[in-house]
This record gives structure tokens, sequence and C-alpha cells, in this order.
């Protein structure tokens, strides 16, 4: 029997992964994608929130602010990007000026740092603030990094720790047993004495199947973005946010680690929970919305859009607790915005509720870190002269918007959770991610995964096993 089920990788599961595979036990991950990282964690706005919006006496409040401040430290020995660019809520009339004192307040209480600056102040740091702001709230300790790069080190690492991550097993059924629960994935059926159910959107779906009845409801609340390229001077320097409504934080302007600017996202309810497509109506919400906060929009720029679903909780706040009915089931549900800010402390509280009922022997020999990454980019010309000389596929450019090589994208294959598709070696190292958008670069990349996991060209998926990259051969070689 195993110890312990996590249902779902996203950012919450990868580190509840991460975290009690520094305890001894068996662990499984179970995830219904064919890649981590694929749901709300891929579709966001990449924000670490200071903690300073959410309502008083709620989990989002008490956890936004701890994985704030948890998160440099984990990044750091995960190797991974994290920036402390600092934020703006910017007001556009006095209505909106005493929100702003009240969001000041409410940081103050909580000892996040902030301080409210004159429209004078905030242009010299933001030359294109619209007109119609008047002040701003400064949030310093607001940071950015990519949700998908972290989730992916933190299962890397627990998978070097001994937890064992099942891709394509979705979850269809989960049943009380004498010492624990069975759950049943598609293809397998696996007992376990402690199930945490963090499946992100379908997590009250989940925990139906179990007692019969719906304790908690998810609904569906799309997002839709755009992103621009690169700039040769920033369009803005911090993330901007307009003051917030009562469904959310509104339309931000936020630049991302990798020097692009995301613009987004709407917020409205959706039925169908797989439809993660952009609409007319709500790109053009999005740029309605953007005049503002800021003024001349690069447009012209526009490389790509995309959307995705967050888990809206009828609670209107984290569903973290164990089930009164079912013991040692632990729901981790709802996890919407702050969810990517709070994921660190999620975690961290999850894995105290389950250490006040069971007493985890700590390992003593824990993996740490992740084996190190070669970002060829930030390589001066005499480090890629000597990585060249180690290993030719360096010299090998695949990606000319990114300048990712060859052999960077055979490591991102060959690693813990390494990548088996298209989407998923741009995930790890990036190509595909600039202006040409995949262009140059995609039949690359399918022929390096092709061979490097001994897999026909045409087996070689963008993401989910549904999406073929290559339907036909149309002309067959004489030697093949």
């Amino acid at each position: 029997m195993t110890d312990i089920v996590i249902i779902g990788a996203g950012i919450t599961g990868c580190f509840l992964a991460h975290d009690l595979s520094r305890y001894d036990g068996s662990i499984v991950v179970l995830e219904k994608e064919n890649d981590v990282a694929c749901g709300a964690t891929m579709a966001n706005s990449a924000i670490i929130h200071s903690g300073h919006d959410p309502k008083d006496g709620t989990l989002k409040a008490k956890l936004n602010v701890r994985g704030n401040q948890m998160y440099e430290e984990i990044c750091k020995e995960l190797d991974c990007t994290f920036m402390r660019i600092g934020a703006y809520v910017l007001a556009t009339s006095q209505e909106e000026n005493e929100t702003l004192l009240q969001l000041k307040k409410q940081a103050d209480s909580r000892q996040v740092p902030c301080c409210l600056h004159t429209r004078e102040e905030i242009i010299k740091k933001e030359p294109q603030l619209s007109d119609q702001v008047i002040s701003g709230l400064w949030l310093p300790s607001t940071g950015i990094l990519y949700p998908w790069e972290i989730a992916i080190a933190l299962m890397e690492n627990a998978i070097s720790n001994g937890v064992d991550l099942k891709l394509d097993e979705e979850v269809i059924k989960i049943e009380k047993i004498d010492q624990g629960y069975r759950v049943k994935t598609k293809n397998q059926t696996i007992d376990t004495k402690i199930v945490i159910n963090c499946s992100g959107v379908y997590a009250d779906d989940l925990y139906a199947t179990l007692i019969q009845r719906k304790d908690f409801s998810i609904t569906a609340r799309k997002g839709e973005y755009f992103v621009l390229d690169h700039m040769k001077k920033p369009y803005v320097n911090h993330v901007l946010y307009p003051v917030p409504s009562k469904i959310g934080k509104g339309v931000l302007v936020v630049p991302t680690i990798h020097d692009n600017i995301l613009l987004g996202p709407t917020s409205y309810e959706v039925d169908d929970k797989y439809a993660i497509n952009n609409t007319q109506k709500g790109l053009d919400f999005v740029r309605g919305q953007l005049s503002k906060i800021v003024k001349d929009v690069p447009m012209d720029k526009l490389i790509r859009t995309f959307a995705g679903n967050r888990p809206s909780g009828n609670t209107k706040d984290f569903i973290i607790e164990e089930s009164k009915e079912c013991p040692d089931f632990f729901n981790v549900a709802a996890i919407e915005s702050p969810g990517l800010a709070s994921a660190p402390a999620i975690s961290e509280m999850v894995v105290g509720l389950i250490l006040d009922k069971h007493a985890l022997n700590k390992k003593e020999n824990v993996i740490k870190v992740n084996r190190p990454k070669v970002r060829v980019k930030d390589c001066s010309i005499d480090e890629k002269n000597e990585l060249v000389k180690k290993d030719k596929r360096y010299a090998k450019m695949i990606c000319r918007c990114e300048q990712i090589t060859e052999a960077e994208i055979i490591d991102a294959i060959h690693r813990p959770c390494g990548a088996t598709t298209v989407k998923g070696v741009k995930k790890r190292v990036g190509p595909g991610l600039g202006r040409c958008q995949g262009g140059f670069c995609e039949p690359l990349v399918v022929e390096i995964l092709a061979r490097e996991l001994n897999k026909d060209p045409q087996e070689i998926v963008l993401d989910n096993l549904d999406s073929k990259m290559l339907v036909e051969r149309t002309k067959q070689n004489e030697n093949n």
C-alpha cells in the first residue's frame, strides 16, 4: 500500500510532492495530463503578489503573505528565476484613492511593505502612465517568475528524492477501504493511506466520487491575455494593477522575467471547465480596460494570446482541510488568485496537518538541489566557447528568438521529469516563446524529441495526446 497519493501536478501538487519527499514513505503523484503544470499553473499572470489585497481573516490573506516570503529561498535553492520588481495599484478617482488608503491600512496590518505615491512620483518610474491616474500604492515586495519553471523544478527534485510521478492518469473514482483509500484511474488502481486532492477546477467533482455529493463547488473562471514581444526599451518597469473590483484584481500590465509584457486577464465564469480558448469579446475587453492605467500600448508588438481557467470556489476562500467524514483525505481546493503566490505556504500548511496526525520521519540524505542547468543565452563569449569545446551541440542554435541550443533541449528531455512534448520542451528551456512562436524551431524540436525518445516523429505531440504535430508522411526516403 502507498503512503500518500497526491492528485494533481499543478504548482500546489508540485510543492506538496517536493515538501513531502523530505520524509520517509512512498508518495505517488497522479496527473491526468502528460506533463506537470498544464492547468492554471500554465496560464496565469505569473505574479507573486505581496499579500496586500485578500480580505482580512481569510486563508488567502494569511498564506499569500507567508508564501511571498518563502519564494526567494526556494527559487535560489532550485535555480529558478525570481525577481522582486515591485507593483503599483493605481487610482483614477478620489473614490479609488479612498480604496488605496484602505488597502494601505490592510497591508500595514500584515507588515507588507508599502507606501502611497503621487502621480508625479509614479510617472518618473512609469512614463506610460495613463492621464487618468492620480495616485498609486507602491508594493516593493511583489515578485515575478515563470510558474511552470518552478513547478517543474519542484517535481524534478521530488522525483530525485523518491516520488513516483504518473502522467496520463486521470482519476475516475475514489473509494474508502479499511486502511485508507482505493484510487482508480483509467489505467490502474492504487491503494493508499492518505489522499491529497489538489486537482484544480475538478477538485469538487473528484471529492464527490468519494462522498457521493458535493460539499463544495468549483467554478471555472476564465482569464484571457495578450503577450507582447521583447522591446529595446521596457514599456513598463513594474507590475501595474488598477484598483481591484469585487471579481478580482482587474486587467494588469505585467513585465515577465524574459522581458515580454502580459496584458490581462479577464475574469468571468464559464460552464465548460475544459474551455481554455480565447474569445473576441474577452480580448476586446482587455484592450478596452488598459487605457485606464496606461497609454500608447504597443499592440504592434503582439506575438500571441492565451487563456486559462482558475478554480473559483463557492466559499470565496481557499479550501484547505481534512475531510470531516473521511479521515486522511485532504482537500486542497479553490486555489485561485493569489494561489501561485500562496503555494509554498499552502504546502507548508497541508504538511503540518498531516504531521499533526502521523509521525513521519525525516530522511537523512535529502537531495536539496537539482542538477545544474546551462543557459547559453546568459553565458559570456568565453563560457560559450568552453561549452562548445566540451559538446558541439551547444553551437547548434535551435531557437533563434530565445537563443536556445540543441544541447539545452536534449538536457531538458533527459532530466528527471523530462520533456516528452513540444510544449514540454518550451516550458523547460523556452523554444517557441519568442517572436516567431515556434515557426522556425518547432520542426527541429520534433526531430530532437523523436530521436532522443526513440520514437517516430508522427508520435510526437504538441501538448496532450490528441495534439499530433504530424499527420502522415508525404514521401518516403529510399533508405527508410
